[in-house]
């Protein structure tokens, strides 16, 4: 099957435009990444595992999208998995999968109906990144963690070379608050030879 990822995928754009690419993709994601060998939902959902993530705990899988995540996060022991996405295409194809106790639309750059404390495990796969969500999604995200609680997330290599990311991660990071648990640099997508960085940060 041909490969048919959108042009420019981590590139800068509006939000609008953001929303116009997942829209026009969601038919066609999930058999692109397959065959690009998309590996980041397992290692975000093993690396929560080996950072001690109850697995009983509820978990908001942010920016799910067809939910490839939730199904990871599913596989290695998470009982309760709650999901949310800019895209309501995206989101139909994740409510198919049969995996999320809860799935609700969300506008970019709010937590909407979210209270802070609700959630002890949030996971971000791909989603704060170049051409997606902008760094301060960190802060957002990690305003609503609950104390004690467990931040998991990936930097892909074209992210990894942007200075507002990193700089963003790192800044968190040397303000105190929020402690860096697990960090490993691997694969992303395979077939491309692009690689990725997950993080678990735990907020203190």
């Amino acid at each position: 099957m041909a490969e048919t990822t959108p042009e420019g995928l981590w590139a800068p754009r509006s939000v609008d435009d953001t929303l116009k690419v997942y829209a026009d993709w969601a038919d066609r994601y999930e058999d692109d990444v397959r065959e690009m060998g998309y590996v980041t939902p397992a290692r975000i959902a093993m690396a929560l595992r080996q950072s001690g993530a109850n697995t009983a705990k509820p978990v908001l899988d942010f920016g799910c999208g067809t939910g490839l995540s939730g199904l990871a996060l599913k596989a290695v022991g998470f009982a309760a998995v709650d999901g949310t996405d800019v895209s309501p295409e995206m989101l139909a194809r994740a409510e198919e999968k049969g995996v999320y106790q809860h799935l609700w639309l969300s506008t970019p750059g709010d937590m909407g109906h979210v209270k802070s404390g609700t959630y002890s495990i949030i996971t971000a796969t791909g989603v704060i990144s170049l051409g997606a969500a902008p760094p301060e999604t960190l802060d957002m995200l990690l305003g609503v963690l609950a104390p004690g609680g467990l931040l998991a997330l990936s930097y892909n290599d074209a992210t990894l070379e942007d200075a507002a990311y990193t700089g963003r991660l790192a800044g968190i990071l040397a303000a105190g608050g929020t402690e860096l648990l697990f960090e490993e640099h691997g694969a992303h997508l395979t077939s491309k030879g692009m690689n990725a960085t997950v993080y678990i940060l735990q907020k203190t």
